[in-house]
């Protein structure tokens, strides 16, 4: 547990931008702000799932304000996460450049699966101790979560296209609230949420929670009505139906409880709950208080259930899944972090932070590098890179998934195909490190580094140098003749990697 006494947490929903700020106390967090502000920038997707210039300037007004109360935060003090609508833009670097600049923190965008993971996370910490096997639903502006835990473990993740503002936009464009759309709305959801009975039917639970979002909406709605707080039943969502219908349109609406905020798009969010209900037989949900933003909390605790760092449980889990030689990715791994430390002298050194994600990120890459082996040997490195590209592996944001494929990608072969990759500095030296590594480990064996092997920069910023011993390269010749190739590859990009004493 790190030892600041402050902690914050972001979350950049679909229809909501929330920030937690809590202080610690005897190892737990206690709320001490809490900031929601409207921004729906799931509705600001056009036609060709780009952020319109409005959507991208609501959302940066809004976290400029939650800037303005973070200042002064550490790094390690505060998380910032973006959910669905930044999944789906196919503008978000465009937004996220300026949006972490004015919030003053990295935004990481997350995968569904790791999303649903922060969600139980969430939920479960603010749960009594139990046994129990839960069912915890988020449905939230652009997807829905469904996970299956026990305790502090999620053991089922999914996430799901489906949501109030996409499902509300779609089937209740003009706001008009009739019977045949609500049926329409319901059929298409079910269609989308069909192929999760299997895995959340009934039988795989015995409560079932919802958290936030639209569950919390009509939560609200009921107990302001005099239906039972604490828990929301399938009689409690009909009756609410009807109340909606009766009104005929949402610029009739006015019903205790329902937040002006919520009212564009209650009509979405009710369908898809009601299709959730109906589809895995749920008779009453239970409230949640945790959700997505606790869960981030919790990570920043080190509360996570589990031991060690989630991503490296994740590293394993995929070279286990596609079968790769951890043994050799091991070994070239540690070759490639020795090079590393060559070259900016931290050998002896401890690392700081941005170096120890460096040297993390190079050590899975290397563990990974030949992940696409079983899908091809030639171009085993294109494949690795795609399964990485779209694997949902926890602990990891979407960005560090794709860094990491950039580096399985380049790590053999031509580098022009990296295009502008290339012109991150420390990306290129960690594929430095990485692509000799390769060379030096390709008899599949422990490399003789003694006195062999020095990498330094030079003078020239985008020069790096490789010195080896007096008669190495006559003691391995195929070693050296792979050396002499690299440095001829280097010359076809704007960096230089000479090969000294060959």
């Amino acid at each position: 547990m790190p030892s600041e006494s402050r902690l914050a947490a972001v979350d950049l929903g679909s229809n909501s931008f929330r920030l937690e700020i809590g202080h610690i106390d005897h190892g737990e967090f206690q709320r001490t702000e809490y900031i929601k502000e409207t921004v729906r920038q799931g509705a600001g997707l056009d036609g060709d799932r780009n952020l319109t210039p409005l959507a991208m300037q609501a959302g940066w007004d809004c976290l400029a304000r939650f800037g303005e109360r973070l200042a002064g935060f550490k790094p390690t003090e505060v998380r910032a996460v973006a959910t669905q609508t930044l999944r789906e833009a196919r503008n978000r670097e465009d937004f996220l450049k300026g949006a972490s600049a004015i919030l003053g923190f990295p935004i990481e965008v997350i995968s569904g699966r790791e999303e649903a993971r922060l969600i139980y996370q969430g939920v479960s910490h603010m749960l009594p101790a139990s046994d129990e096997r839960r069912l915890v639903i988020d449905i939230g502006g652009r997807s829905t979560e469904m996970i299956l835990g026990q305790g502090l473990i999620p053991k089922t993740m999914e996430s799901y296209r489906v949501g109030s503002i996409a499902w509300s936009n779609r089937y209740f464009p003009d706001g008009l609230l009739t019977r045949k759309a609500f049926e329409m709305a319901e059929v298409a959801a079910t269609a989308v949420l069909d192929e999760a009975f299997d895995a959340y039917n009934p039988a795989q639970w015995d409560t079932a929670y919802g958290s936030a979002g639209t569950v919390g909406a009509v939560s609200d709605v009921l107990v302001a009505a005099g239906w039972p707080s604490g828990h929301v039943t399938k009689e409690g969502l009909d009756w609410l139906l009807d109340r909606l219908i009766a009104a005929q349109s949402i610029d009739n609406l006015r019903m205790p409880g329902l937040r002006e905020d919520r009212v564009p798009i209650i009509g979405g969010g009710l369908a898809v709950m009601r299709a959730i209900f109906q589809l895995l037989r749920i008779e009453s949900m239970e409230m949640a208080n945790g959700g997505l933003r606790h869960g981030l909390i919790c990570d920043l605790l080190g509360d996570t259930g589990y031991s060690g760092d989630l991503r490296v449980n994740s590293v394993n889990r995929l070279a286990s899944k596609f079968g790769v030689d951890t043994v050799h990715g091991r070994r070239v791994g540690g070759v490639a972090s020795t090079l590393r430390q060559q070259l900016f002298g931290l050998s002896d050194q401890p690392a700081d932070g941005d170096d120890e994600r460096a040297l993390r990120e190079l050590h899975w890459a290397a563990e990974l590098h030949e992940i696409g082996s079983r899908i091809s040997h030639s171009d085993y490195h294109k494949h690795g890179a795609y399964i990485l590209d779209n694997a949902d592996a926890m602990g990891f944001s979407l960005s560090e998934m794709h860094r990491l494929s950039v580096l399985v990608l380049g790590h053999r072969g031509k580098l022009r195909k990296l295009g502008t990759a290339l012109d991150d500095q420390e990306l290129v030296r960690q594929l430095v490190c990485l692509r000799l590594a390769v060379i030096l480990c390709h008899a599949r064996r422990d490399p003789d580094l003694l006195g062999v092997i020095m990498l330094k920069p030079e003078a020239e910023a985008t020069a790096i140098t490789l010195q080896c011993r007096d008669g190495w390269a006559a003691a391995y010749p195929q070693s050296a003749h792979l050396l002499r190739e690299e440095s001829l590859a280097w010359e076809k990009t704007p960096w230089r990697l000479d090969i000294a004493g060959l």
